[in-house]
């Protein structure tokens, strides 16, 4: 169990740090589920804290993770596409999401990431990107992951980290559709770019000098 002060200064290293990325049908019924088949032992996390770009990048790094899609989640069409994602339409969130190894790293180490890599007290935006594409969002797959981020966001609320209240969503996991092709793996595949390296790469550096001990 993390200590309320120990909590407390790792998640106010971050205070400022991690803002959003800037990104360059009818109305059907969705199925109840919709789940990517996952690897024996394999569990999956879905989160939305902002543009999928540079979330994707840090947790591709973290011990135990085999896999991260980028795609939307929380939606009410089916097969949307990024163009009416972006327009804020469509109800979904830019997400991830992670397989990964339970006996490496657990859900709770994910939350840990989660919380402390974006700002979770700003409604429907992070930095200059905003609408409820970009909302602070756990999709909890199962009632464990559903308890686990309850508790963790309660003992953030008490411990008074920001001046505003977390306004992150828990909320079931319905449905992840994985976004297009050129949004897959963008920062190692992009990473020359301007916007990379102005944008992503200090928020890596940061990523990985706080959580040097769970890098790959």
């Amino acid at each position: 169990m993390m200590k309320p002060l120990a909590l407390m200064a790792g998640l106010l290293t971050f205070a400022g740090l991690f803002m959003a990325c800037s990104s360059s049908n009818a109305d059907n019924q969705l199925p109840e589920t919709v789940q990517t088949p996952i690897p024996p032992n394999m569990k999956i996390a879905t989160f939305g804290n902002g543009c999928f770009w540079c979330t994707e990048a840090i947790f591709l790094e973290l011990k135990g993770v085999s896999k991260v899609e980028s795609g939307y989640s929380g939606g009410k069409i089916k097969n949307p596409s990024y163009r009416e994602v972006s327009a804020g339409t469509t109800g979904h969130a830019e997400v991830i999401q992670i397989t990964y190894d339970p006996a490496v790293i657990t859900f709770e180490e994910l939350l840990e990431v989660f919380w402390k890599t974006h700002d979770p007290t700003t409604l429907n935006r992070q930095g200059a990107d905003v609408g409820t594409q970009y909302r602070s969002a756990v999709f909890f797959h199962d009632e464990e992951q559903q308890k686990l981020a309850e508790e963790y966001k309660a003992k953030l609320d008490k411990a008074g980290i920001w001046s505003n209240p977390i306004v992150t969503e828990i909320t079931a996991f319905t449905n992840f559709y994985k976004a297009e092709d050129y949004h897959q793996n963008y920062y190692n595949l992009n990473g020359n770019q301007p916007y990379c390296r102005a944008v992503i790469v200090p928020k890596l550096e940061k990523f990985r000098e706080v959580f040097k001990d769970k890098l790959k």
